[in-house]
């Protein structure tokens, strides 16, 4: 969503590109070498760090949500540019020899200096989106250390390199790493500084306006004008790419064009990106050009007609590549799910109050997180310092572990002895249910923590509660690490006065085996007991997690269910589709498979996207369920079908096809709850909403930084 507004950004990708072109041409340089030593060797400078920056304002946020799952795809992309410019390069490479230098000249050529000039930007950028995942991943909010001191020794090596050249230790260091790589202007000093500034100014709530921003850049490019001159006054310089206050200007200058909220301009991107490319070719080409044609004192002698040229081309050359889109299916074409993030964190917010001191919760996100989408929730859960989750089976930690996700996941259900590698390979927590379990599991020689299940009523899966070897089995297991015990409680949602008496016995029962183990010398580790309405019905008992899941996303599992703590929930998941078609039926003319719906008056029906292959009950079909379409209810007319389903609009004015409607959510001042649908048919909002199906894109909003 904020990216539609972030216009400004591919607005000054070709500035920026131009000025990448300028550096390797020198425009002024045949009217004022000063100037042209302002525009390329000083304000030049922008250019390549700009672009490192507009990466990390995407890429840093995913990495810190995702983690290696983000980087995958983003190294892959950025190599496989790198190999195509690579390729493109060759002829000229061939030509000048450069691919007779040695092995290891070879390899710091790709790695470090790129097998071009202009080329070293996409080995920089890798290895800088590489070095800022593992500063996130092991520093967090503090992966700006390294990276500043990364940059304090690369400004060192470059443009204040006289500073270091007047120590000879320091000296004969730097010229070691030389031997690596041409310039500290790579990947390793430089980069990763300028990608987590844009993703720390992506995350930052922006205050004031474009003028307050475009203030701090003038004075920002002022400084760097002042520094850029003071380095060139005393020849400071080795190489001048890097400047202590560059990144204080590519800050401002990112806040700057964020802050006009200008539309978003893809073709742009194409576009200059090729220019960046393709430029160095067309400067070989204008220059051999100009000396057939007889045009080498207009094209190449006057620096700004050589610039000019070689921009032109570029710019023609390139032009094809603002046509390239890669193909994608819209998320928002057919029928989709949003996830309202900041829901979410409410939700995490007023359930922790309900915690006692020391308390933690350990958030549900079994069957892909109640349908809202595992990884989604998981992420944004994180993001408000959650660091245990559940799960109901291995397979669905290992996906979580592999999507980023860090912290304890314990599998909640069976785990059977051949998935132990699994457990153990992901650092899964296992639960235990029996004596037999807990040594089928040892027996597979991995080590791996587990949590003992406790059966203290519901007698679905655990150790019974008044079991004391069963109980003190597990921790006899050589290859099992005890950290937990829990229970489950059957009746929490109710208040009537059976229900509580069961809740109060079984809360007995496990007070009374957590004591026997410590009794017996055994460490329990953390004790956890309540579930959604455990922590609502009963909050504030002692325990070290609480595990809400249908609470956590806003909803009960029935309408009829109330709750003693007065707390605000509010739903997480809206369910849309679109009106791919609309039908004039007139009196009992018939529509739908059997003629389910007949017409009795002159009727408008329309076929939305939707189905039960994408998880929408069969049950709610003929009238059993209704959607909203521009806020006014209509009626399911008919049999719902597997990928359709058609609704009654007669009575709604100026539907049109592309029309939206809301199968669970609001839809201006109406809304329709998750609950109130699954009551209709006839089955629980857990239910309803955990069958949801994979085909529907989950679109999370309101994901602003908390």
């Amino acid at each position: 969503m904020r990216g539609n507004t972030l216009g400004g950004f591919d607005r000054f990708r070709l500035p920026a590109a131009l000025l990448v072109a300028a550096i390797h041409t020198g425009p002024l340089l045949s009217v004022s070498p000063f100037a042209n030593d302002l525009l390329t060797d000083i304000w030049g400078r922008i250019a390549v760090p700009f672009f490192f920056a507009v990466s990390g304002w995407f890429l840093v946020p995913r990495l810190r949500r995702e983690g290696v799952a983000a980087l995958g795809p983003f190294l892959k992309k950025t190599l496989l540019l790198y190999l195509l410019s690579a390729l493109l390069y060759l002829p000229l490479n061939l030509y000048n020899h450069t691919l007779q230098d040695s092995g290891a000249a070879l390899l710091r050529d790709i790695f470090f200096n790129g097998t071009f000039y202009h080329l070293w930007y996409f080995p920089a950028l890798a290895l800088g989106a590489c070095i800022v995942w593992a500063l996130v991943r092991g520093l967090g909010k503090r992966a700006w250390l390294p990276a500043v001191l990364l940059y304090l020794i690369g400004l060192l090596g470059d443009s204040w390199y006289g500073l270091t050249a007047a120590l000879p230790p320091v000296r004969a260091a730097y010229e070691g790493m030389f031997l690596c790589f041409d310039y500290t202007r790579n990947g390793l000093f430089s980069t990763p500084i300028f990608l987590l500034l844009g993703g720390w100014l992506a995350q930052r709530p922006r205050r004031g306006g474009a003028g307050r921003y475009r203030a701090g850049l003038l004075v920002s490019l002022a400084l760097l004008t002042a520094e850029g001159l003071l380095v060139k006054h005393f020849s400071l310089a080795r190489f001048d790419a890097l400047y202590l206050t560059l990144p204080l200007c590519v800050g401002f200058l990112l806040l700057w064009l964020a802050a006009l909220e200008l539309p978003a301009i893809p073709a742009l991107r194409g576009w200059t990106a090729a220019i960046y490319v393709l430029h160095p070719w067309c400067i070989v080409l204008v220059r051999g050009g100009a000396r057939v044609v007889g045009l080498t004192g207009a094209l190449v002698d006057n620096s700004l007609g050589h610039y000019g040229a070689v921009v032109l081309l570029s710019a023609l050359l390139a032009l094809p590549f603002a046509f390239l889109r890669p193909a994608r299916a819209d998320p928002r074409g057919r029928a989709w799910i949003e996830i309202d993030a900041a829901a979410l964190r409410h939700n995490l917010s007023a359930l922790s109050a309900l915690l006692p001191q020391g308390g933690r919760l350990m958030p549900v996100v079994k069957a892909n997180a109640y349908g809202h989408g595992d990884l989604t929730v998981a992420r944004i859960c994180a993001g408000e310092g959650i660091r245990a989750f559940a799960v109901a089976t291995a397979s669905e930690g290992a996906r979580l572990r592999r999507g980023g996700v860090r912290g304890a996941i314990l599998v909640l259900g069976y785990t059977g002895p051949r998935e132990v590698p699994l457990l153990a390979r992901c650092r899964l927590t296992q639960t235990v249910v029996s004596a037999e379990h807990a040594r089928a599991l040892d027996a597979a020689g991995h080590r791996i923590a587990v949590h003992l299940k406790i059966d203290t009523g519901l007698h679905r899966l655990g150790i019974p509660w008044d079991d004391v070897e069963g109980l003190v089995a597990p921790f006899a297991c050589r290859s099992l690490k005890v950290t937990g015990v829990f229970t489950h409680l059957s009746d929490a949602e109710a208040l009537d006065e059976a229900s509580q008496a069961r809740t109060q016995e079984q809360l007995r029962r496990f007070q009374q085996a957590v004591e026997g183990l410590r009794r017996a010398g055994f460490d329990p580790g953390a004790v956890h007991f309540q579930g959604s309405y455990g922590l609502l019905n009963y909050g504030g008992l002692p325990c070290d997690y609480a595990r809400p899941g249908i609470a956590l996303y806003g909803v009960f599992s029935a309408p009829s269910h109330h709750t003693r703590s007065a707390v605000e929930l509010r739903p997480v998941l809206s369910l849309r589709a679109r009106v791919a078609q609309l039908h004039r039926l007139e009196a009992r003319e018939a529509a739908g498979y059997d003629g389910s719906f007949t017409a009795r008056r002159p009727t408008v029906l329309a076929a939305l996207a939707i189905g039960y292959a994408d998880g929408w009950p069969r049950s709610l079909s003929s009238g059993a369920g209704r959607v909203l379409l521009h806020g006014q209810p209509a009626p399911v007319a008919g049999l719902v079908c597997m990928d359709q389903l058609l609704v009654d609009v007669t009575d709604i004015p100026d539907v049109s096809p592309g029309d939206i409607a809301t199968l669970v959510g609001r839809d201006g001042p109406a809304e329709l709850f998750a609950g109130q649908t699954a009551l209709a048919a006839g089955t629980i909002t857990n239910e309803l909403l955990s069958r949801l199906g994979p085909r529907l894109p989950r679109l999370t909003v309101n994901d602003l930084p908390s």
